[in-house]
Formats: structure tokens, C-alpha cells, sequence
């Protein structure tokens, strides 16, 4: 009865309240049409596009063929592109923790001093801001044969390694340099979080007879664990899309001990010109992204405390 009485009630709109109405829509499509055209052409389409290029052998020149899953299958059967898979895992699986431990390291110690707090943060911050060729070009002195490294052992009567020359060492080298350059990201992120910290919680675990240690596990890392799992998440999408520091630093080389999945993608685009190949190696490496970060996401629930 209520809603027959509603209806009843309504009147129609009249011919200016349509014609406003008309307008508005109008306008908003006005203002949302470059964002929707932005957003069509440049990851829509591009998304579209690779998944079609990848079931094709698409030549940069020439003619195309139908290929269907083969580019896919040929991956997987590629001992080479299982190395560059082995390569871009075992890059993130040092970088990683390596990373949140230096920057949680460091912001740990940072928040506990008295004065120069916001100096440091500045200074280890600094490398992230810095462009990659001048931080590549620095690094690449140090590490090279006769290099600042090789200078500071020699007197000391230790042979420096060929950093850069040996696969035993250029991962590890690459990993080290990459460290030095990212982690001033996380460290801020983590300063901050341990800011925010009431000083009256750590005063009552200490009063309480808790050792650092504890404090530390029991108090101090749950009310950072959202943190430390953005932190995380975001620093492991990342290390799984390195390129720069194996393109400019060792190419890829020597062989292929350090060459990544992007850097494989960018070669079979732009060196080999097989852009089919590169747009299926492109769906492994986000279909890769996808899982572990789903893995995160579920493993997350186990460990990281938000405040209800």
C-alpha cells in the first residue's frame, strides 16, 4: 500500500528538469571520456594486444603466423628461459630479506637516537632518488678488476674476486648493489611505523621485566606487521621485475648467470625482434607475480595485526 501510495505521488519530470538531467550526463561523460580513452588506449588495449601477439609468431617485420599455444610451450621446454626463471628466483629470494633486514636494521636504530633522525633519513635515501646509470657506473669502479675493492684487499694481501667476470660472484654482486640502492625506501616506511608506537606501550613492557628481545618480537614487530607486509609485498612485485641493474651492470652476463625475466622479455622483443615469444614470457612473469603474491596474501592472515 505504501509503495502504490509513492507511486501515486510521483509526478513526472517535467521537460526542464530532463533537459538538466540531459546536460549532466552530458558533462560527466565530458570529463571522464580522457580518462576512459587514457585508460583504453594505453592498458586496455596494450593488455588486449599482448595476450593476441603472444599465440602468434609476430616478427617485428614479415609476415605472421598463427602459432597458438606454441610460443608458451616452447618457453617451458627452453633451457635457457628455465635459467632465466632459476635466475629472476634466486635474485628475489636474496634480495628480499636482505633488503628488510638492512632497512629494518637501520630504522630501528635511527629511532632510537635523540637528535640527527631526520639527517639519516635523508642521506640513506638519497641512493633511491639517485638515477641507476650514475649508481651503475660507481658500483661498476668498485667491482671491476683493479677497482676500489680490489685496492682497499690488495695491501692487506687477500685477492679480490672477479665480481663481475665470475657467475659464482656477479649475482651476489648485483644483489648487493641492488640492497644498497633500495633499501632507503623501506626504511622510511618502517620509520615511520615505529613512530608510531606509543612510548607508553614500550615503558609498560619494559616495567614488566621484558628484555629488548622481547619487546621486540612480542611488541614492537605485530604493530608493524602491516607494514612490514606492504613493505614486503611491494618490494617482492618489484625484484621479480629487475632490469636495470642486470642490463647496465653485467648484461645479462657472464653467459646468462644473471640475465632476468624482464631482461629476457626485453631481448627477444627488441634485440631478437620475436615479439611473440617476448609477449609470452611476459604473461609467465605476471602469471609468476600473480601466485606469490596470492601466497602472501593468504599467508598474511597469520601474521599481521590490524587494529579492529
Amino acid at each position: 500500500m505504501t509503495r502504490t501510495a509513492a507511486q501515486a505521488t510521483r509526478t513526472p519530470p517535467t521537460p526542464g528538469a530532463r533537459r538538466r538531467r540531459r546536460s549532466d550526463s552530458v558533462a560527466a561523460a565530458a570529463f571522464t571520456s580522457p580518462a576512459f580513452i587514457g585508460l583504453t588506449a594505453f592498458t586496455l588495449f596494450p593488455i588486449v594486444m599482448s595476450v593476441v601477439v603472444s599465440l602468434w609468431n609476430w616478427p617485428a617485420f614479415g609476415d605472421r603466423e598463427f602459432l597458438g599455444l606454441s610460443n608458451y610451450t616452447d618457453l617451458l621446454t627452453s633451457r635457457q628461459f628455465r635459467r632465466v626463471i632459476v635466475n629472476t628466483v634466486l635474485y628475489t629470494g636474496l634480495y628480499l630479506p636482505l633488503n628488510i633486514i638492512v632497512s629494518l636494521g637501520l630504522a630501528i636504530w635511527i629511532s632510537t637516537m635523540r637528535r640527527g633522525k631526520q639527517t639519516l633519513r635523508v642521506i640513506f635515501f638519497i641512493p633511491v632518488v639517485t638515477p641507476i646509470v650514475a649508481q651503475v657506473l660507481v658500483w661498476r669502479l668498485m667491482y671491476q678488476p683493479d677497482g676500489a675493492i680490489d685496492g682497499v684487499l690488495a695491501p692487506l694481501g687477500v685477492e679480490a674476486p672477479n665480481f663481475l667476470g665470475d657467475s659464482s660472484w656477479a649475482m651476489i654482486s648485483m644483489v648487493v648493489m641492488s640492497v644498497w640502492q633500495g633499501f632507503g625506501y623501506n626504511m622510511l616506511i618502517f620509520s615511520a611505523a615505529l613512530d608510531q608506537i606509543p612510548q607508553s606501550v614500550q615503558d609498560a613492557a619494559s616495567v614488566d621485566g621484558v628484555t629488548p628481545l622481547q619487546r621486540f618480537r612480542s611488541v614492537t614487530l605485530p604493530m608493524i606487521s602491516p607494514m612490514m607486509f606492504f613493505a614486503t609485498t611491494m618490494t617482492l612485485i618489484t625484484s621479480f621485475q629487475v632490469f636495470a641493474q642486470p642490463y647496465l651492470l653485467t648484461g645479462g652476463g657472464p653467459g646468462n648467470a644473471t640475465e632476468t625475466l624482464v631482461l629476457f622479455v626485453y631481448r627477444e622483443g627488441f634485440s631478437a625482434f620475436s615479439l611473440g615469444s617476448a609477449a609470452a614470457a611476459g604473461w609467465f612473469l605476471f602469471a609468476l607475480i600473480l601466485l606469490v603474491t596470492l601466497v602472501q596474501f593468504i599467508g598474511q592472515k597469520k601474521w599481521v595485526h590490524y587494529d579492529s
